[in-house]
């Protein structure tokens, strides 16, 4: 994938204008989100001090450092320092600008005030943004997004807001948190400007609603920051986003959320843009569809149609600079697809594969993070109904050890004893509820299917109160819908799948904590820390995945298994292989622990049972599928 950077700026001392509460947390919160939610490779903070009030730090700008102080000097000269260099970052690339501060207009300049801008002297002391926009297109990044959180309450000048006659800043995406004569605003209950806070929250859904292209965080924004306005008894406050060119409306902010009807219009544009002889636009465009669908084989045939087309211009035209620099940006940008051959295979056994990117957590006896690694995988989309799908990881097989070893867990998980199991496909997720409620709509096959069974009714939650025949029951309607084998894991896959080649207790290591995972966390696991009881389920992906992307595997609900319950593994199979017993009413496995139980039931090898035809308000399921050629 591209490279993902940041520069965040948030100044609440000012010396000549007045004083702001929250900007500077916001500033903080933006790169939080930077970091550890989106996994950015380089992120860089200017603010008066840290959260703690400790100075701040210096920021390393290519082996040198710049205070990171948001001075009018500091910032100008990060600016010059970082993107003197010219395209060193590529169209594939992210960059990301926040800042939260006071802005104002002069002679129908937008400035942007660092701690000692004065209004009195802006011309000299204050960035003006066509500058700042100038700057970080020099980096060569094709997606470059300007988030201004300025202007805010409490503020008695009486020059013009930021927002009022906007320049266009060609080639780059500006989200303004206010629009002509209109102010931004802090909120006292929110801790937050109105603005951030909202950004962060359209940034974080999940599922149909999300905000994963510029066009739909821009209505978002206007619906959201216009209703919790009101809410705390604020004036109207309208946000504003400029795209250019407008093309840019479309573009992939997120493309782990992305859904695939978002590479339409992408599409469109793209192919217009090279109709006009605009193809590095049209480059860019077809690597965003790549982002969203990455054996998307229009898109591959189109980056080498215009990989020739622009090696045959002359170099003073729109190019992508020297011959070995479009040699090595087509290679870049062809490497982080997929390999040809690769894709060529997949396409041949009916497979598109999508790519997403996690964050793996491990922690000591303690509970404490000494590990994140980020890791990428791919999934399957299997689309259920319109804005409702069913995302498959491939597991490799692989061999491992079953079970708990003496003085870990109780007789029934063991003895302790090799597995080995051929590939096979798992629930990204438990199955939710409106994955549910889809497929509780199609025909009957052998039972009924209540469509709203949870106690916890929110729709990106696991569905919960299902029995083992209801879970059965989804499977066979899934599979009869889709033409594939759905069922429920083996205990031995599950396992498996839940171990992702770990072998302590638990996939994140030693012990577990609420920050982790989903469990009644007034009790610890040996020297693990106490934590919020939640008392109830919570949103799917909210917690750390595992190595193999696979979420919830800890806690929120305990999962159905297909084997019948034997009391301990003596002859179990050792293929991963369904283990039934003569039994036809037997007791089925269920696996992984719940939010209401402590954490020793959370363990990766924990196991226990429940009849078949039991409903309870801690238990779902996730699917699985026997082999990789299945799918």
């Amino acid at each position: 994938m591209g490279k993902n950077w940041a520069i965040c700026v948030g100044i609440n001392e000012y010396n000549f204008v007045s004083q702001l509460r929250f900007a500077r947390r916001d500033a903080q919160e933006i790169k939080l989100f930077c970091e550890l939610e989106m996994q950015f490779d380089k992120v860089f903070c200017f603010s008066e001090s840290a959260p703690d009030d400790r100075p701040a730090p210096n920021i390393d700008v290519n082996g040198q450092l710049v205070e990171a102080t948001p001075t009018f000097g500091n910032l100008s000269w990060f600016l010059d320092a970082q993107f003197r260099k010219k395209n060193f970052l590529d169209l594939q690339d992210n960059l990301w600008f926040f800042f939260a501060g006071h802005g104002l207009r002069d002679n129908g300049i937008d400035y942007l005030l660092p701690i000692d801008g004065n209004p009195a002297q802006i011309r000299r002391t204050g960035l003006p943004i066509h500058e700042v926009a100038e700057r970080l297109r020099r980096s060569g990044a094709g997606n470059i997004v300007l988030m201004l959180d300025a202007c805010r309450s409490g503020d008695s000048r009486s020059t013009e807001a930021i927002g009022i006659g906007l320049e266009p800043q060609q080639g780059v995406v500006t989200l303004f948190s206010c629009g002509a004569n209109e102010e931004s605003y802090e909120i006292e209950a929110l801790q937050q400007g109105l603005f951030t806070y909202a950004l962060l929250e359209a940034l974080r859904l999940e599922g149909p609603r999300n905000c994963a292209t510029v066009d739909r965080l821009a209505k978002r924004l206007k619906q959201r920051v216009t209703e919790l306005g009101k809410e705390h008894g604020k004036p109207r406050q309208t946000p504003l986003v400029r795209a250019e060119p407008i093309e840019k409306r479309h573009l992939v902010l997120l493309p782990d959320k992305a859904e695939p009807c978002d590479a339409d219009p992408l599409r469109v544009n793209a192919l217009k843009a090279e109709a006009m002889g605009n193809l590095n636009l049209a480059r860019q465009l077809w690597i965003c569809v790549l982002a969203i669908i990455r054996a998307d084989m229009d898109a591959i045939a189109s980056l080498e149609r215009i990989a020739i087309k622009q090696a045959s211009l002359p170099k003073t035209t729109e190019t992508l600079g020297s011959d070995s620099e479009r040699t090595e940006s087509i290679a870049n940008a062809s490497s982080e697809i997929v390999a040809t051959e690769s894709i060529h295979q997949k396409e041949a056994k009916n497979l598109t594969l999508l790519t997403f990117f996690f964050e793996v957590i491990t922690v000591d006896e303690q509970g404490q993070k000494i590990g994140r690694e980020t890791k990428q995988a791919e999934y399957k989309r299997e689309t259920l109904a319109a804005g409702v799908d069913l995302e498959m990881v491939p597991i490799p097989g692989g061999t491992f050890l079953m079970g708990s070893a003496e003085g870990e867990g109780k007789d029934s998980e063991r003895p302790q004893h090799s597995v080995t199991l051929e590939p096979f496909w798992m629930g990204k997720y438990p199955v939710t509820q409106a994955q549910w409620r889809a497929i509780a709509s199609l025909p009957k096959i052998e039972h009924d299917l209540n469509p709203e069974p949870s106690q916890f009714a929110v729709s990106s939650r696991p569905v919960e109160q299902v029995s083992w025949i209801d879970a059965v029951e989804f499977c066979r309607r899934l599979s009869q819908k889709s033409g594939h084998e759905y069922r429920l894991p083996s205990e031995a896959e599950w396992e498996y799948a839940c171990r992702a080649r770990t072998t302590t207790p638990f996939h994140f290591g030693a012990t577990l904590t609420a920050e982790l995972a989903n469990y009644d966390a007034t009790a610890t696991y040996e020297n693990g820390p106490r934590g919020t009881y939640r008392e109830q389920t919570t949103t799917l992906g909210s917690f750390p995945a595992n190595a193999f992307g696979l979420y919830d595997l800890h806690g929120n609900v305990f999962e159905w298994c297909s084997d019948h319950w034997h009391e301990s593994y003596v002859s179990a199979p050792t293929n991963g292989s369904v283990w039934l017993s003569p039994t036809k009413n037997a007791r089925r496995i269920i696996r992984g622990g719940s939010w209401s139980y402590f954490p020793w039931y959370c363990r990766s090898a924990s196991r226990f049972s429940d009849s078949p035809i039991n409903r309870l308000n801690d238990v779902g399921f996730r699917v699985s599928c026997s082999t990789i050629r299945t799918l």
